[in-house]
């Protein structure tokens, strides 16, 4: 065996320790080339294709799922109508094709995801440990899930991302998903980088509860990953723990090591390295008619690839 089929025998093993934990649902964009010529919700000029298409975005979505835990009403609901302990990578899973659907999706797609989580949130109701009542098709509690999501991709993005987004950029981008946040019915919807920072940094509403801890511990050591995933996992943690601001790790009970920053950027890198950006801005981009960048996709799908007939 030779040294490139030893680096592509390396590169194939991160790539499926990478993308296994999400192979729990159906791929949502299966037929999006049936709704040609349809931009979905962004668009091929959006700052959300460029961001969620991103390795960091893999950090991203370990960071909401720390913060979102901080809000005692929303763990609650989570805790106590979710079977995240039982099956836990069919949820990441479900989570993942939900955001793929409505950042990449035709217009079609879109819609599906939205009334899919629509119906699933309908019964999540009841009465957190502090008395409080709790809907998840409540706007604000609608809010605080999406707003965090927001702020954990454009975060991750900044810190390991392949290069900053200028300011405009930023605010481009957080006021792109507020399209997102109207049809969840979630209610305010900051519509700028700093303002949608501070709304998540100081919400007034975050406090301890037995759903936090118990979130936060199930995410230090999820026992359904494989053992050769976590160490890879670990490194996305403890890049994530390093992003969240002083005052939520504290509330949170997690603290950010020296060096964390540089290896999350490390393991960053390799992930960009071995997946290319994601496929699924691929095909949106097939989709729309638009030029396929080289080298920004490490399998590039063209017409030919996907129909050579």
């Amino acid at each position: 065996m030779g040294l490139r089929d030893t680096v592509e025998g390396y590169r194939q093993r991160i790539t499926d320790a990478a993308v296994s934990p999400f192979d729990y649902a159906e791929f949502p964009l299966s037929r999006t080339l049936t709704y040609h010529g349809d931009p979905g919700l962004f668009g091929p000029d959006s700052m959300t294709w460029r961001v969620v298409g991103d390795s960091a975005a893999f950090v991203g979505g370990v960071r909401a799922l720390l913060i979102q835990a901080a809000h005692p009403e929303v763990v609650a609901g989570v805790s106590e109508h979710s079977n995240y302990r039982e099956d836990p990578l069919g949820r990441l899973s479900r989570t993942s094709s939900y955001v793929t659907a409505t950042s990449y999706g035709a217009m079609p797609e879109v819609e599906t995801a939205i009334g899919a989580v629509r119906q699933a949130h309908r019964p999540v109701r009841g009465t957190s440990h502090r008395g409080q009542a709790y809907s998840a098709g409540h706007p604000g509690m609608a809010a605080w899930v999406h707003n965090v999501l927001v702020d954990s991709f454009l975060v991750a993005y900044q810190f390991y991302g392949p290069a900053p987004l200028t300011r405009a950029e930023e605010d481009q981008y957080v006021s792109e998903q507020t399209r997102l946040g109207a049809l969840l019915g979630a209610d305010p919807l900051p519509d700028t980088a700093d303002g949608i920072h501070d709304w998540v940094t100081n919400h007034p509403d975050l406090d301890d509860s037995p759903g936090m801890r118990e979130t936060v511990q199930f995410l230090r050591n999820p026992n359904e990953l494989r053992p050769t995933i976590r160490a890879g996992y670990w490194a996305l943690l403890d890049a994530a723990v390093a992003t969240v601001p002083t005052n939520l790790r504290n509330l949170l009970g997690i603290y950010s090591m020296p060096g964390n920053t540089f290896r999350g950027r490390q393991a960053v890198r390799i992930l960009r390295w071995a997946l290319g950006a994601s496929p699924s801005w691929n095909l949106a981009l097939l989709r729309t008619d638009q030029p396929i960048p080289e080298g920004l996709f490490h399998d590039r799908l063209t017409p030919d690839t996907l129909d050579p007939g």
